[in-house]
Formats: C-alpha cells, sequence, structure tokens
C-alpha cells in the first residue's frame, strides 16, 4: 500500500457546507492547532508534540490548496517545535528547567526584521516563477512572519504574539480567498488565543520583575545616627 492510498481516506470531504467540501484533514487540523495555541498560551510543554501534529496535517492541506510556501513552512515547522521543545525544558539555564518569558532585544529585533523581508521578498519571486500559486506575495508575507513567530515562540519572547497576530491578520482572508473557510474560522480563533497568550505572558514577565525602590524613602529598619540621637536627647 502506498503513502497516497494510506492519506486518501483523511483527504476525503466529511462534510460540506455552503457548497464547499470541509475534508478531515482540515477538520484535524483545526482541532489540533486550537489545542496546540492554547497550550502555548499557558506555557505547557505539550504545545510542541500537538504542534508537530497539526504541522503534518497542514502539509496535507496546504499541498492541496496550492499554498506551496506553507506547505513547505510546516516542515520547517517541525524542525524548529523539535528544537523548542528541548530550548523550553533546558533553555532556562543552572539551577533552572524551565525557559522564562523575556523581551526580544534590539539585535534580535534588527536580524528578524532583515530576514523576514529578505525572506518575504525571496519566496515571492521562487513561489511566482517556479509553481502555480496565484497569491505568492501573501503565501511569502505569512512564511516570513510565521518564521519570526516560531523563533520568538521557542526562545519566549513575548513579542511573538504580535507576530503570530499580525500572520492571523493576513492568514484569515488568504485562507478564505482559498476556500479553507474551517481554516479561516481556526485563525480568528487563533488571534483571540494569542491576545490570551500575550496577556498571560506578560503577566509572567511582570510577576518576576523585581518591584522598584522609591527614591528618597528611608528605611525603616535603618541605624540612626548617633550625633542626631544625641542631639534629641540634650533637648528633651
Amino acid at each position: 500500500m502506498s503513502l497516497a492510498e494510506v492519506l486518501a481516506p483523511l483527504q476525503q470531504p466529511l462534510f460540506t457546507p455552503l457548497g464547499t467540501p470541509v475534508s478531515w484533514t482540515e477538520v484535524l487540523g483545526f482541532g489540533t492547532g486550537a489545542l496546540c495555541v492554547w497550550l502555548v498560551a499557558r506555557q505547557h510543554i505539550a504545545n510542541w508534540p500537538v504542534g508537530i501534529a497539526n504541522n503534518v496535517l497542514f502539509v496535507l492541506l496546504f499541498t492541496q490548496a496550492g499554498l506551496y510556501a506553507d506547505a513547505g513552512l510546516q516542515v520547517v515547522f517541525i524542525t524548529l517545535a523539535v528544537y523548542g521543545w528541548w530550548t523550553w525544558t533546558h533553555g532556562g539555564g543552572p539551577g533552572s528547567d524551565t525557559l522564562p518569558v523575556r523581551r526580544t532585544t534590539r539585535a534580535e529585533w534588527t536580524w528578524l526584521l532583515a530576514a523576514g523581508v529578505v525572506g518575504t521578498a525571496g519566496l515571492t519571486l521562487l513561489l511566482d516563477r517556479a509553481t502555480d500559486s496565484d497569491v505568492p506575495f501573501w503565501d511569502a508575507l505569512t512564511t516570513a512572519l510565521s518564521l519570526m513567530a516560531t523563533y520568538g515562540q521557542c526562545r519566549k519572547r513575548l513579542e511573538s504574539w504580535w507576530l503570530w497576530i499580525a500572520a492571523d491578520v493576513v492568514y484569515v482572508p488568504l485562507y478564505a480567498y482559498k476556500e479553507l473557510y474551517l481554516t479561516a474560522l481556526l485563525y480568528i480563533g487563533f488571534m483571540t488565543l494569542c491576545v490570551l497568550g500575550l496577556r498571560n505572558w506578560s503577566r509572567d514577565l511582570a510577576a518576576r520583575q523585581p518591584l522598584p525602590v522609591p527614591t528618597g524613602a528611608a528605611r525603616q529598619d535603618a541605624p540612626v545616627d548617633a550625633t542626631t540621637e544625641a542631639t534629641a536627647e540634650a533637648t528633651t
């Protein structure tokens, strides 16, 4: 039995809303994708294996829809998921078994933005010349944004949520245009979960930051100056 024959049942329509068939692949991708983002928002390590399953399903779905950059992106996601899985459990440094939430540094932003611009331009050119894609720029843009966001997720950078939100804003109309309506609906849900994740990670980051010490405030337990104490006694 060939791989195509094994995967054929997943590509069969499960139901047909508004005259558009929805396959098992899209339904399972919907479920695993929503679960993955919810787990990421809660900083649960299980998001990585669930995410890998979601990536495999989306490879099939996007190849069928002609979104070749998105299909190839899922393969990269699987590789990054293995890296992120290891980083979340081993990247906290000595004495810590978890990776803390941090902000993206200026240097990281510089090379991330540069890589995003170059990647979008290069993928657009490749998709336009080497495939039959009718949305080369938008496919390339979402791919670049998703890779930037995934890096931040692997390193637990707070701003990765903003990158995911930016990608989802483009993904929703793109998938609707390709008649992947359930997936478009999923990405609307993703945006909601991204807001939840941004809030949770922001709270976690704020909780670990030391409280500022008010300037000019005297400590109650500070020693009293001997000269001042003697002067006070002499005047009483």
